[in-house]
């Protein structure tokens, strides 16, 4: 094996020092941190624990929409433990994220095993200038989330191999795809299946207050297209000003290591005729959609002919397993990776197995969301939240600044966009509605609170997979060692987001079709 030679490290200044002095500490003391699923089971715990002591002195409140007092129910009661018992596989079976990302790895797995991603990835980095590497790479990585969850494994090795073939620590290119996936999610040009998991997670939450409320998957649409070009440049800016330095004075410690030769970026004729077919059928495909959408009776429409509250939309999942399905087959068929169709089945194995890891840690989350819903302290906290906020006047803006700052933190012990939004929803789009704040902006909100810190919490399934990828150049990193190189691309993107934001709401722009902000 070789060894990539360490880039020289540049002087730093008094204040340079002192962040790179920060980020050693945050490397020694993260990789202190225990298994993300034994911390959800803890917090399971915590959640039994404060139940019964809450239920023992009669905590509840009266719900300001109804006038029906709601009560913290114990899950060391009676009741409780059969709850626990009775309910656990369906707690994990429902669990809003665990569909989602199964059936899209079906359609994504094919796309990937028959070489298309790669091929595609491979074709938009090839021809990379070295000067804009990461803005490419950040704003692919943002567009890649199309491919959900699997974006993290198609973009960070390539997002490697392209800092590679620049001259340039394959490290970085780690830390930038995955930030500008997990730390940027949920938000790029083209719309994706958190968009519709979101929706129906704050229509779900409205229902509290208002039973006919309902909200639509593009709702957040313009906002999170204008937000993938600001992150981008965000990104950019951080990894070049901070992550490269403490990089350089990490390889010049001790060198990186080459796990293998460096690929060849540039497509073959096979690949780029493969690439043309791919390319055609998602033309016939997304015409033959619109046709289908065109009739005002067509059952991808929803009631009186609405498209974007309609069936198509509320099951994107299902179009995008399609859509990558079948680009995907004519692909491999082209390019000959496919030789017979009994081969497709054993394409789509593979990315479901990928999904183990998660599907653990989605048992442990799903039991203690469970376990926190049906004790009604989410519900209690949404009541006395939004009765203390009003007491005290508080603009819309502090609110939108606390809660931010709230769920960021909130993130590094409960990771998932998904999961994360099934958690607070339930308390945050109600206790907002109450002071006359609409769900769709509560949900862009939450946007912001949950990406940053997303990547920075090694609860992410994906934190150790990037972490696995940055161990075969430097086998000895640890959880400090990413959650060093992620903390101030997540506070910059954080505050430049939020920024972002508040001026979207101030000015009033639509946060998507037919959305306004305020």
């Amino acid at each position: 094996m070789s060894t990539v030679t360490p880039t020289k490290p540049q002087k730093q200044g008094r204040f340079s020092a002192g962040v790179l002095k920060v980020l050693e500490a945050v490397d020694r003391a993260g990789n202190k941190l225990p298994h993300p699923f034994w911390i959800f089971v803890g917090l399971a715990v915590v959640v039994a624990l404060l139940s019964a002591v809450f239920s023992r002195i009669g905590l509840s409140s009266v719900n300001p929409t109804d006038g029906k007092t709601v009560a913290v129910k114990s899950l060391l009661s009676v009741d409780g433990v059969q709850m626990m018992l009775n309910d656990a596989i369906e707690n994990f079976v429902n669990f809003p994220p665990l569909g989602l990302i199964v059936v899209v790895a079906l359609g994504v797995s094919i796309a990937d095993a028959t070489g298309l991603l790669p091929s595609l990835m491979r074709g938009m980095l090839s021809q990379v200038n070295p000067r804009y590497v990461t803005f490419t790479i950040a704003i692919t990585a943002m567009a890649a989330q199309v491919a959900g969850d699997a974006a993290f494994a198609v973009m960070i090795p390539l997002a490697m191999i392209a800092y590679r073939a620049v001259g340039r620590s394959p490290i970085i290119g780690a830390v930038v795809a995955y930030v500008s996936v997990g730390g940027a999610s949920s938000i790029g040009l083209i719309p994706t299946g958190s968009d519709a998991v979101f929706a129906g997670l704050s229509t779900a939450a409205a229902h509290t207050i208002d039973p006919s409320y309902s909200v639509n998957p593009l709702s957040n649409y313009y906002f999170s297209a204008s937000s993938s070009i600001v992150l981008a440049l965000s990104i950019t800016m951080v990894v070049e000003l901070v992550v490269a330095k403490r990089v350089a004075a990490l390889e010049a410690a001790e060198p990186s290591i080459d796990a293998e030769p460096l690929p060849d970026m540039k497509l073959q004729q096979s690949e780029r005729r493969g690439m043309v077919g791919a390319g055609i059928a998602t033309l016939v495909f997304f015409a033959l959609l619109v046709l289908a959408v065109l009739p005002a009776g067509s059952p991808l429409r929803g009631e009186n002919g609405s498209v974007l509250d309609s069936p198509l939309m509320n099951n994107i999942a299902v179009i995008m397993m399609l859509f990558f399905a079948i680009v995907g087959i004519v692909y491999g068929v082209i390019h000959g990776s496919i030789k017979k169709f009994s081969d497709i089945p054993d394409l789509m194995a593979p990315g479901v197995a990928a999904l183990v890891p998660v599907i653990v840690l989605f048992f442990a989350a799903s039991q203690f969301l469970a376990y926190f819903k049906w004790t009604n302290i989410g519900q209690v906290i949404a009541i006395e939240g939004a009765g203390a906020l009003d007491r005290l006047g508080a603009s819309p803006i502090v609110v939108f600044v606390a809660a931010v700052l709230f769920i960021s933190c909130l993130n590094l012990v409960l990771t998932s966009g998904s999961a994360m939004y099934a958690f607070v929803a339930p308390v945050l789009v109600p206790m907002l509605m109450l002071l006359d704040i609409q769900p769709e902006t509560t949900q862009a909100m939450f946007r912001i609170a949950d990406a940053p810190t997303n990547s920075l919490t090694p609860m992410s399934p994906y934190f150790v997979l990037a972490l696995g990828f940055i161990r075969q150049h430097r086998p000895n990193a640890g959880v400090g060692t990413l959650m060093s190189l992620v903390l101030p691309i997540a506070l910059v993107n954080l505050i430049v987001w939020l920024v972002l934001f508040i001026a979207w709401y101030l000015i009033g722009l639509p946060l998507g079709p037919g959305v306004a902000a305020r």
